[in-house]
């Protein structure tokens, strides 16, 4: 009889851990769900505002790959429910450099073509026009270097992270 007793201890105590153990397990799955939830909701900002202006991914890239440090697990489960890298893929970053790339040649066109109407406007008068001149280059190889230092910082985006 005492022998049953504590076989039924031992299966009823088994079956408690049993238990337990489901219990602690979806518990996990609940938080790492939670977790890869917030992370969409943190970087839902990221993914509007590159849109709009290409330079967003230059401060959101650097805090996703680190994110993908801090949170390995949780940046793969997002990456395998993407189907890419998640937030950025490599075509969002290469779209890009190429709409930075696109709106360069936007403004250079309009840049040139307002500078032509003043050299026009100032063709009579030659210290006007010497002003007319050196406002357009001065304008332009300012919006040029901003143009450099922001292409190559979203062509460093294109090249995976060093682990």
């Amino acid at each position: 009889m005492t022998l049953i007793v504590i076989s039924l201890a031992i299966a009823a105590g088994a079956a408690g851990i049993g238990m337990v153990l489901v219990e602690l397990k979806a518990s996990r799955r609940e938080a790492a769900r939670g977790r890869a939830i917030a992370l969409m909701t943190l970087f839902a900002p990221a993914l509007e505002a590159s849109q709009r202006d290409p330079r967003a991914l230059l401060v959101w890239e650097p805090l996703a790959r680190r994110a993908r440090m801090l949170a390995p697990d949780d940046m793969a489960a997002l990456d395998a429910a993407a189907g890419a890298p998640f937030p950025f893929p490599p075509d969002t970053l290469q779209n890009a450099h190429a709409q930075w790339t696109a709106d360069w040649l936007a403004w250079e066109q309009t840049h040139d073509a307002e500078y032509k109407l003043k050299a026009k406007e100032a063709a009579a008068d030659r210290a006007k026009l010497d002003l007319v001149e050196r406002e357009k280059l001065d304008r332009y190889q300012r919006r040029y270097e901003e143009y450099v230092r922001v292409s190559k910082a979203l062509q460093t985006l294109l090249t995976p992270p060093r682990p």
